[in-house]
């Protein structure tokens, strides 16, 4: 897309056009594997009390004006997880959702401040099925666009060979160097000191008041995501579970989590879960996210206390959600998520 000249000018929008056919098609071919395996699809509200109580998610504010003229705050949700799971609590038991989504302070050639996230759950089945339907989505998609493999900058991935899949402690062993568990403790806690002596060995940068999360994250993005979904899908698996706040933990591993994502040609495309049903723990673990916010950004949202009532009648249960612009965006080998959005944000 020419930077120079807007979306809507007729020459841009017919180079543009070819990927947002495809975009139409990929959608149409998940949508129909998705009716063929019995789920129902539902269009959850997107405002919300909450936008989610991640730390470093950031939610756009509004305000309800009611018929006496009386306002209160509102959010656009950053994910449609907490009203899905509401309905898992009614009793639906395969849900998903094409979902328009908000997150603020987030802008790039991947991130775009609205987007479409496809989510989905299933009752009773555990996080691993989540993973065999990412990867078919993905090829799903690299046929809907009539390719072989998927594509970002000069990286490739062949959605068709057999996935990698590998513990996040595992990934930091073998691309950074780093033993990642020595710095968590039994019981699920971590010690920032112990990660910091392992950036320092391996000599990667960090400030002195980097927290353990802080450090995580730049291994992370710099050292190890750079090498997942090369020549083949990646499906990160087992989270820390002090990075997963909405999953259970690992039955007899309290430092980890049932927490997924699945990479291709290094960029981050899902992030799924085997979901924590508990709403005492949901409840504390979002009260040090909310903290954690107050800490970094001297803010804090509230919190869904329907969703925390729904979570003690929700089942057992599996969810996912898949950035369905960045599919679109690998299938076609478009550079820019703006490239792949019919009307592009300003």
């Amino acid at each position: 897309m020419n930077p120079d000249q807007p979306w809507w000018t007729p020459g841009v929008h017919a180079d543009r056009r070819p990927l947002l056919l495809t975009r139409n098609r990929i959608q149409a071919g998940i949508r129909g594997w998705l009716a063929a395996e019995g789920f129902i699809e539902v269009d959850p509200a997107a405002l919300a009390s909450s936008p989610g109580n991640e730390a470093h998610l950031h939610g756009f504010r509004t305000e309800a004006i009611g018929n006496d003229g009386v306002g209160r705050p509102m959010y656009l949700h950053t994910s449609p997880e907490f009203a899905m799971k509401k309905l898992l609590a009614a009793g639906e038991t395969r849900i998903h959702a094409f979902s328009r989504v908000w997150r603020n302070r987030e802008r790039g050639a991947l991130h775009s401040p609205e987007f479409m996230m496809l989510e989905w759950y299933r009752v009773g089945e555990g996080y691993d099925r989540l993973m065999q339907d990412t990867v078919m989505f993905l090829r799903l998609a690299a046929e809907a666009a009539g390719a072989s493999t998927l594509r970002f900058r000069d990286r490739s991935c062949d959605p068709f060979a057999e996935p990698q899949r590998l513990s996040v402690a595992e990934a930091f062993a073998t691309h950074a160097g780093v033993d990642l568990l020595a710095s968590i403790y039994p019981d699920g806690t971590t010690s920032a000191e112990r990660l910091a002596a392992e950036l320092d060995r391996i000599g990667l940068r960090r400030a002195v008041d980097d927290t353990w999360s802080d450090m995580l994250s730049r291994v992370l993005s710099e050292k190890v995501e750079p090498h997942l979904g090369q020549g083949r899908i990646t499906i990160l698996d087992h989270y820390p579970a002090a990075e997963a706040a909405l999953a259970r933990k690992v039955p007899g591993d309290p430092r980890i989590a049932e927490r997924f994502e699945v990479y291709a040609c290094g960029v981050e495309l899902a992030n799924g879960f085997g979901e924590l049903t508990d709403p005492d723990e949901q409840r504390r673990r979002f009260g040090l996210e909310m903290d954690e916010k107050a800490r970094v950004y001297g803010e804090r949202y509230p919190l869904d206390e329907d969703f925390l009532a729904a979570l003690r009648i929700m089942p057992p249960a599996a969810g996912i959600a898949l950035g369905f612009d960045r599919v679109v965006m690998l299938a076609t080998g478009a550079p820019r998520i703006d490239d792949v959005v019919w009307t592009p944000v300003p």
